[in-house]
């Protein structure tokens, strides 16, 4: 008897002939685990076999990337009303709009080292933070439930902010490069690590774009002005998560959702001591 990919069920034989290669609960959980514009082997079938779910849950809810994309947008676009230049604002300006500066971040305010994730240095600052994670998270959604991808995206960004604060104690930071250098770094781990039901041939095309795109990103951030220090802690923090997760990631969704939560406190954790050694640090 045929079994579910995902999660390794039983498949009961469909009277009409129709075959999903999902049981219920994981179509009900989530979409196949199917990288955009790849052929796969064992997943293939999976996206003709359920349009109708597909087009409801589009209908219905914004997905977790159309979600972060429109807060970075509705944040860059009061910035602009109340007055910021939309090409060069100043540095006064993205301080009081929540950019990450070690005076305020270690002191009375530590909620900028996650503001400043959607705080962004000008037009061309933001388009390309956007252009990025629409198309990183467009595979993210489909390799991660939406608590997973929040979890990583969210963690690497404030792993960015600390990293930043360490290395440029003086300096002014913003925008959501760590968070998406993280989401880059995770989907490399997991695509890697995991044990997906999807051929290796299939993988390839997409890990050698991820890889490309990290390293590329990282050599043009050692132009002066840009801080790498975020994007290295982002990197890092996306591949160490990823690294942990694909473990579980085709484990039944109740195993993953545990697992996830393990995660996520070991992770808040090992960031809050990363913040008071840095706070600590700095009032020596």
């Amino acid at each position: 008897m045929p079994t579910c990919v995902r999660c390794g069920r039983e498949l009961p034989l469909s009277a009409t002939g129709e075959f999903s290669p999902l049981c219920r609960e994981c179509r009900a959980n989530s979409a196949a685990i199917i990288p955009p514009n790849h052929t796969l082997t064992s997943a293939s079938s999976a996206s003709d076999s359920q349009p109708s779910l597909v087009t409801q849950v589009s209908l219905t809810q914004f997905s977790l990337t159309q979600v972060i994309v429109g807060i970075n947008v509705l944040v860059f676009v009061a910035m602009v009303m109340s007055g910021v230049s939309p090409v060069a604002p100043t540095i006064q300006q993205l301080v009081t709009w929540g950019a990450n500066y070690a005076p305020l971040s270690l002191g009375l305010q530590p909620w900028r080292i996650l503001a400043s994730n959607y705080v962004h240095i000008g037009l061309i600052h933001i388009f390309f933070n956007m252009w990025c994670l629409w198309n990183l998270g467009q595979l993210a959604e489909r390799i991660f439930d939406r608590w997973t991808y929040l979890l990583v995206y969210t963690a690497s960004g404030i792993a960015g902010s600390v990293a930043s604060l360490w290395w440029h104690p003086l300096g002014i930071g913003a925008g959501a490069s760590g968070a998406i250098f993280g989401l880059a770094g995770a989907l490399i781990a997991v695509l890697y690590l995991g044990h997906l039901p999807i051929s290796k041939a299939a993988l390839k095309p997409t890990l050698k774009s991820l890889i490309t795109f990290a390293a590329y990103n990282l050599f043009f951030g050692l132009v002066p002005g840009i801080d790498n220090t975020a994007h290295l802690g982002g990197l890092a923090t996306g591949l160490g998560l990823g690294a942990v997760l694909a473990k579980s990631i085709t484990e039944p969704q109740e195993i993953r959702s545990r697992f996830r939560n393990y995660v996520l406190m070991g992770t808040a954790l090992l960031l809050f001591v990363a913040y008071s050694y840095l706070k600590q640090k700095s009032s020596r």
